[in-house]
Parts: C-alpha cells; structure tokens; sequence
C-alpha cells in the first residue's frame, strides 16, 4: 500500500513542478493545424474513394 502512495505522490509531483506546460495561444495554433491537417487528409482519402468507386463502375458495366 506504501508503494501506491508514493507512485501517486510522485505522480502529483511530477504533473505540478516538472512539466511545462503550452499556453493558451499555443494549444489554439496546435488546434488549427490540427484541423486543417485533418480536413487535408479527409479530402485526399474522399478524392481517393471517388476515383476508386468511378473506377469500379466501369470495370462492373464492361461485364
């Protein structure tokens, strides 16, 4: 039961004094690249899939 103290207590400790934390204007640009990342990603995999499922309508009509 003591070793679970002490994990906790130098868990606390560590999350409270040794991480650095980003700041608000951080975490917004971080956002926005992420959300932009990820509408870039969905596009391509879209563009993807359409072009895929156009190509198999016209192997399917040629038999």
């Amino acid at each position: 039961m003591n070793k679970i103290k002490v994990y906790i207590d130098e868990t606390t400790n560590e999350l409270f004094h040794k991480v650095s934390w980003p700041t608000w204007s951080e975490l917004q640009s971080s956002a926005i690249v992420v959300a932009i990342a990820s509408i870039i990603i969905a596009l391509i995999v879209f563009a993807m899939d359409f072009t895929f499922n156009k190509g198999m309508q016209v192997v399917y009509h040629l038999f």
